[in-house]
């Protein structure tokens, strides 16, 4: 299983790993801080140890974002089956406390500890 994020969502990631990490899921948790150039390798590589197993998470929306920049680099690197789940903003945001946006979002390590487990049981 990797987790993917950035800025805020790598945080959030880390702290998704910690609650997966107590129920006895392995996660390993990658910082993607470009997408220009991205790091095909790492991520080629990533989905081989993983199985294909990997969470995106990226705090604005999804087109053109950090999970389309993944599923590129990976559609051209020849990988195997992905299981991959893509968590970004959906809805235009509004005002609040971090947390909450990240939650309203669906984009809290919570939500990301919950995709991972819903693709390990896949």
């Amino acid at each position: 299983m990797a987790l993917i994020g950035a800025g805020v969502t790598l945080h959030e990631c880390l702290a998704a790993a910690e609650q997966l990490a107590e129920s006895g899921i392995r996660a390993r948790v990658i910082d993607l801080y470009s997408v220009k150039p991205i790091d095909v390798d790492t991520l080629r590589r990533t989905c081989l140890e993983t199985d294909g197993r990997i969470v995106v998470a990226e705090d604005h929306y999804a087109q053109g974002g950090l999970g389309s920049a993944v599923l590129e680099a990976l559609a051209s690197a020849n990988t195997p089956k992905l299981h991959i789940a893509l968590l970004a903003v959906r809805e235009l945001p509004g005002s609040g406390e971090p947390k909450d946006l990240l939650n309203a979002a669906g984009i809290s390590a919570r939500h990301i500890a919950a995709a991972a487990r819903d693709l390990v049981m896949d």
